[in-house]
């Protein structure tokens, strides 16, 4: 049977509650593949659910290897485990890569909504070198200052996927469930759903 509303965005909100005394529980895997074809993964911090919505935003630097692999074949999986509620979520879907240069106000908008939600220490890290490159010297360059009230700086990205399969794994029940999204006629995304053997 189809719902309109993801119904596995529930059984994700109620994990991410009852693990929410771990340290990590906001912390899951994002891979992608790279220009050669092959695998790259890394970990990522949940930056919460657009509003009214399912999908999953992510902040990252755009300096960062992991926007190229997204401008080359924008589609990921995400893998997220909580360890206190046995409970396993791969989500994939595609990505859609806003930065400084996006021309749609709306999403320029939303990037700047999710740069002052995230805090003051978070904002610093855009300001540092590129991540990837080598290390010039052993010593911090001067330390970084950034207006608490500047909007977001051109380094700072939102990356938000837009899930079109998830495939929920529970083994404290040992139980395993698959949400499949398609979109009607008129574009509106619904999900399936079915149980099928862990």
């Amino acid at each position: 049977m189809g719902t309109v509303t993801a119904p596995w965005k529930q059984l994700l909100l109620n994990a991410l509650e009852s693990n929410s005394s771990l340290k990590h529980y906001s912390f899951f895997q994002l891979a992608t593949i790279g220009s050669n074809g092959k695998p790259s993964n890394r970990t990522v911090v949940f930056r919460g659910f657009q509003e009214n919505g399912d999908k999953i935003q992510i902040n990252t630097d755009g300096r960062s290897r992991k926007i190229d692999e997204l401008n080359h074949c924008p589609f990921a999986e995400i893998c997220w485990y909580f360890t206190d509620s046995w409970e396993q979520f791969r989500i994939n879907g595609k990505i859609d890569v806003i930065n400084w240069s996006c021309p749609d106000p709306l999403k320029l908008q939303q990037r700047e909504k999710v740069w002052f939600a995230s805090s003051l220490k978070s904002r610093l890290q855009y300001l540092g070198p590129n991540p990837g490159l080598p290390l010039l010297c052993e010593k911090p360059s001067q330390e970084s200052s950034l207006d608490p009230s500047a909007g977001p700086v051109d380094a700072f990205c939102l990356l938000v996927l837009d899930p079109d399969q998830v495939d929920y794994l529970n083994l404290k029940i040992n139980e395993r469930i698959t949400f499949t999204s398609t979109q009607s006629i008129n574009g509106v995304k619904y999900w399936m759903s079915e149980t099928i053997n862990p």
